[in-house]
């Protein structure tokens, strides 16, 4: 037997006597259906099912309040009273001013809902809810309990705990009404506008913020928003619509907040969702968050969410170039089964022009001259070829031999054999037993009187040859489609075996700049060990390191004490500079130490020493401050963007050593991350075919006149080109006009107006040499209080002896300049161009570009090679220079001259070594041309002198040939630098790239990048080099001398050591790693002072 009882409970209270307030309930669905009460008096149903068919049933009990109120004990449950099956008891409730219970339980919907509302008007939606008709005479409390039905005991302890749950929510938002009331009126008396509640705000919590519009800007606005973010506006923005509130008297509106669990301050206004403002008069509203993060921390948190950022942005930009890869795969896949494919059809239709030419004068047999048994045979048959030598030239021949191949000769001579006579009663017959070869579709053959190597008398068909026909393989469509198949995929196969080599290649490559990047990178770390280090010597973010400084070799020498001042991120840290540290003593006596926590987001650790604490005289590397990287950080440093304005670069526009500078140096800064871009004059001689995309970009007016810009990529550098309409740069030449310095001084003009105009916002902008020394000075006067106003100058004298005034003018205006070796910055200080700022002035070696000047990669020379295989490279490349010159193939030291013949590159000293190089034995090679008619001239009479003399030992080309300098850099035991004064020079450093010695004079850039294997141990030692050839000091034959015959010895009585000598130089790193890490400190340097 099935039963349903209904419980049908409504709570009905006085609002303005209960302590629960005007709130008890947040707003549900249910109440746009609710019934409603008068008196401002709110009531709860509850209805809830159950079925009780067959199951022992108990009373139930409503609880009741104890007196009058509530408080958090102040409800009881009361003993159940047993009853029998299906009994049903009813006990009223006495009127109470506090509130009405009645309960109705019904087994239908299986739902509980709890309604509330002021007034009962209506009751027809409310299902199975039962509503006082009078609720007037309703007291203050619950007299008696209510008994209705009977229920199980499972159902009973549902009910007590819907009850109970209900209930609790009941006290907690009548609480929370009474708490809102308050804290409103509170704010209305203060004249408050705005209030939270909770008033106490914590972090991963809801809370409601309520503004009074009416004492607000707002006043008169239908919509009120609020608009913030967390932390001082560092977090999590929002926008919320306000509603207004009719939990409260008065113009209140509210919404939700949620308050994030990183939160320590909560920022915002209030506004209508267009313009006006209730934002604090403008200072803002904000409340502080309890609990919560403090900013030290918020700022940690925001350091690892950035790297999270970061990783997430790199993973997808990784995924990203991978997709990018795989579509640039296939499609160069496709490409490939295509070329394939075509190159297979050509094949088949050359093979099928070849066959009908070849059958054209193919056949079977010739009448009474040569047949052949079985007549029908194909590729491997055995069959017999008869010949009637009567028939021919060799009719008095004592032997008869077939010369023979297949398809026109093809393979050349593949048959040979002696034919024997046969027993035929026609003719004189003879014959002789072939195999086909396997390809054949012709045979091939002459008849001759003995082997190749004997015969003097052919039967070659009057000079046609003889030609038969293999019958059985004439092909048919099939044939030519398998054929066609077959043919590509061996140009497959071989394909992929060439695209193997390669990628195993590029791979190896890849893996040596990265370790000689990583040597490079703990050579810059101890290149100023002498004065300071670190241990370990490689920092990591979050340890903590130990700094060592010799004040011995400083300006802090003799000095009682020694204060370590250190930062972090160019000192640009959020925490800001550490507290100065009292440097401690060390068991070394000559250096001191101090201790440094590196923090989690530094990459960068910045330092600088002192005499005092507060002051005083200071060592900071000459300005430009001690810098070491910190690995593993979780911040990176924020790429600088650097623009060259230049008029040369390689290889587009080359004319010097300027050209080549400017793109490797650029293409190497790009390689650590930064964003380089160049603006060079659209000349009308530009080599575009090195420019790829090139395309037209914009135009702009400047100085009344039309400029054209044009983009493109060099070495993968963008570049942007400016085309004047005034004729300026379409003169066929890059120097050499009569007004050279008035059209580099407008281009100079133009492309900072271009700067100007197209809003970029360099850190540095990089100008060379005289041409571009306009720069410096045109930016200062005319740019500098634009948006360009952060922009840092680097200036860089490649060459004094040109424009010594411009780069006098460009020295005054720029923020740091280089020249291209430290000690030719050194000896030109002097100059008046340089003296007055010499405290700006730095010099930075140039660098090779590794990818042109590669050993492993060149394919101007005949075997590739490594450092590992260095003597059987240079081996094959002499021989290959040898072979292609016409000297002597030999084993004798050979010495490689590659210059411009000037009198600056020591030409008398050129021809002094060749001579004693020949004296020694020896043999030598010069490569170079002369731009003065006269030495050139002098070269030509000196070269046929030579060549006639030592016609097996000595050459000298006088011209430029690149291939050719390849292989003489690998082919040369020695390569000579004698010149008189050298800024940098790269002739050495090219050399040492290809395992050949230099021996050179010690100037200028020479004797940074040359330390003799005798005198300079310790001065490469203190760069983190080993020595790597052999210098003198004099510009005389006697200082020519004391190099060139300690090379020549070493050579012949040490090779050994001289094979490891050659190694040695192969693995040091000239290429611009480490030139671009020092330009780089002083960019840094250089936007410091903007």
């Amino acid at each position: 037997m099935e039963m349903s009882l209904q419980l049908n409970c409504k709570t009905v209270l006085d609002n303005r006597i209960t302590c629960f307030g005007n709130g008890l309930f947040f707003h549900t669905i249910s109440q746009c259906s609710q019934p409603k009460f008068k008196d401002g008096r709110r009531s709860i149903c509850i209805n809830a099912s159950a079925d009780f068919s067959r199951r022992r049933q108990r009373r139930i009990f409503i609880a009741k309040p104890k007196d009058h109120g509530f408080d958090s004990k102040g409800f009881v449950s009361r003993p159940s009273i047993r009853t029998s099956h299906q009994q049903k008891v009813k006990r009223d409730l006495s009127t109470s001013t506090q509130g009405v219970v009645q309960c109705n339980l019904v087994g239908e919907n299986g739902s509980v809902y709890i309604v509330d509302e002021k007034d009962v008007l209506d009751t027809s939606n409310i299902g199975n809810v039962e509503s006082s008709n009078d609720v007037d005479d309703i007291e203050d409390g619950v007299t008696r309990e209510t008994i209705v039905g009977e229920i199980n005991d499972d159902s009973d302890d549902i009910v007590k705990k819907e009850a109970s749950k209900l209930l609790k929510l009941q006290l907690e938002a009548s609480l929370r009404r009474q708490e809102i009331e308050r804290i409103a009126q509170e704010s209305l008396s203060l004249q408050n506008k705005l209030f939270v509640y909770p008033p106490v705000v914590e972090p991963d919590q809801d809370i409601e913020v309520f503004l009074n519009r009416s004492i607000s800007t707002l006043c008169n606005e239908p919509n009120v928003l609020i608009k913030g973010a967390f932390n001082d506006w560092r977090w999590k923005s929002f926008t919320i619509r306000l509603n207004k509130t009719h939990i409260l008297n008065g113009d209140w509106w509210s919404c939700q907040l949620h308050i994030p669990k990183e939160a320590y301050k909560v920022d915002f206004v209030f506004f209508n969702g267009q313009n006006v403002y209730e934002n604090n008069d403008k200072k803002d509203f904000s409340l502080l968050v309890d609990g919560g993060m403090d900013p030290i921390g918020f700022a940690d948190f925001l350091i690892e969410e950035k790297c999270k950022e970061l990783e997430r942005l790199a993973k997808e930009q990784v995924e990203k170039e991978e997709q990018e890869k795989e579509k640039r795969k296939m499609e160069a896949l496709r490409v490939a089964q295509e070329e394939d494919m075509s190159q297979a059809r050509m094949e088949i239709e050359k093979k099928k022009q070849v066959l009908q030419q070849l059958m054209k004068n193919a056949v079977k047999s010739m009448d009474n001259v040569w047949y052949i048994k079985p007549s029908e045979f194909e590729g491997r048959d055995l069959v017999r070829l008869y010949y009637n030598k009567r028939s021919g030239p060799l009719a008095q021949a004592q032997q008869v031999w077939i010369h023979g191949g297949h398809n026109n000769w093809i393979d050349k001579l593949t048959i040979v054999e002696r034919l024997v006579k046969s027993d035929s009663k026609n003719g004189d017959w003879w014959h002789v037993d072939v195999v086909v070869p396997d390809q054949a579709v012709v045979l091939d053959w002459v008849f001759a009187n003995g082997p190749p190597q004997n015969a003097n008398v052919y039967d070659n068909n009057n000079r046609e040859d003889f030609h038969a026909i293999v019958t059985k393989v004439i092909p048919d469509e099939k044939t030519w489609i398998w054929e066609e198949q077959r043919i590509y995929k061996k140009l497959q196969e071989k394909r992929r075996l060439r695209e193997e080599t390669i990628r195993a290649k590029v791979e190896k490559t890849a893996c040596i700049k990265a370790e000689t990047r990583k040597k490079t990178l703990e050579r810059f770390l101890l290149s100023q060990k002498h004065i300071v280090f670190t241990e370990p010597l490689h920092v990591q973010a979050g340890s903590t390191t130990t700094v060592f400084y010799n004040p011995c070799n400083t300006n802090l020498n003799g000095k009682l004490e020694v204060w370590f001042k250190c930062s972090f991120n160019r000192w640009t840290h959020r925490n800001g500079p550490l507290p100065p540290q009292k440097m401690l003593a060390t068991e070394n006596g000559t250096y001191v130490k101090a201790f440094v926590k590196v923090p989690l987001d530094a990459y960068m650790m910045d330092f600088v020493f002192s005499e005092k604490e507060d002051g005083g005289i200071f060592d900071n590397n000459n300005t430009m401050d001690y810098h070491i990287p910190v690995l593993g950080g979780t911040v990176k440093e924020m790429p600088m963007h650097i623009v060259h304005i230049a008029v040369e670069m390689a290889p587009i526009a080359k004319v010097g050593g300027l050209g080549d500078v400017v793109t490797s140096l650029s293409r190497a800064v790009r390689d650590l991350n930064h964003n380089v871009d160049i603006i060079l004059p659209k000349y009308d001689c530009l080599n575009l075919s090195n420019v790829k995309d090139f395309h037209y970009h914009k135009n702009y007016f400047w100085g009344g006149t039309e400029i054209k810009v044009w983009h493109g990529k060099v070495e993968g550098l963008s570049v942007f080109f400016l085309e004047p309409q005034n004729g300026f740069f379409h003169v066929g030449c890059v120097y050499g006009c009569g007004n050279d310095a008035e059209r580099f001084g407008f281009f100079c003009h133009a492309a900072l107006e271009f700067l100007h105009q197209n809003e970029f916002h360099p850190d540095i902008i990089h100008c060379h040499d005289w041409s571009s020394a306009p720069v410096a000075w045109l930016f200062k006067e005319h740019y500098k209080h634009h948006h360009l106003s952060k922009v840092g100058v680097v200036f860089t004298i490649h060459n004094l002896e040109f424009g010594a005034h411009f780069i006098g003018k460009a020295m005054t205006y720029t923020d740091k300049a280089t020249t291209v070796s430290p000690t030719y910055s050194k000896e030109v200080s002097g100059n008046p161009a340089i003296a007055p700022h010499i405290h700006k002035f730095h010099g930075i070696i140039n660098g090779i570009d590794p990818d042109i000047w590669d050993p492993y990669n060149d394919k101007f020379i005949p075997v590739s090679y490594t450092s590992k295989y260095v003597v059987e490279g240079k081996k094959a490349a002499k021989e290959a220079l040898q072979k292609r010159l016409g000297l002597k193939k030999a084993d004798l030291p050979l010495l490689g001259v590659i210059s411009r013949l000037t009198h600056q590159k020591g030409i008398h000293l050129m021809k002094h070594a060749i001579y004693r190089t020949l004296e020694r034995g020896g043999q030598v090679v010069l490569l170079g041309s002369a731009p003065d008619s006269c030495i050139q001239n002098d070269f030509v009479n000196l070269a046929n002198q030579l060549h006639s003399q030592h016609h097996d030992r000595v050459r000298l080309c006088l011209m430029y040939d690149e291939p050719l300098s390849h292989l003489i850099y690998a082919g040369a035991d020695f390569i000579l630098v004698p010149s008189i004064f050298e800024p940098c020079g790269l002739t050495q450093l090219i050399a040492m790239r290809y395992g050949s010695v230099p021996i050179v004079r010690k100037t200028g850039g020479l004797c940074d990048t040359v330390f003799d294997v005798e005198r300079d141990r310790d001065r490469a030692h203190a760069q983190g080099f080993e020595p790597n050839g052999f210098t003198f000091d004099e510009a005389d034959v006697k200082g020519v001398d004391y190099a060139l015959n300690r090379a020549i010895v070493t050579w012949y009585e040490n090779r050994d050591w001289f094979n490891n000598l050659c190694k040695t130089i192969m693995e040091q790193d000239w290429s611009w790693n480490r030139p671009a890490l020092d330009y780089l400190e002083l960019y840094h340097a250089a936007r410091k002072l903007t």
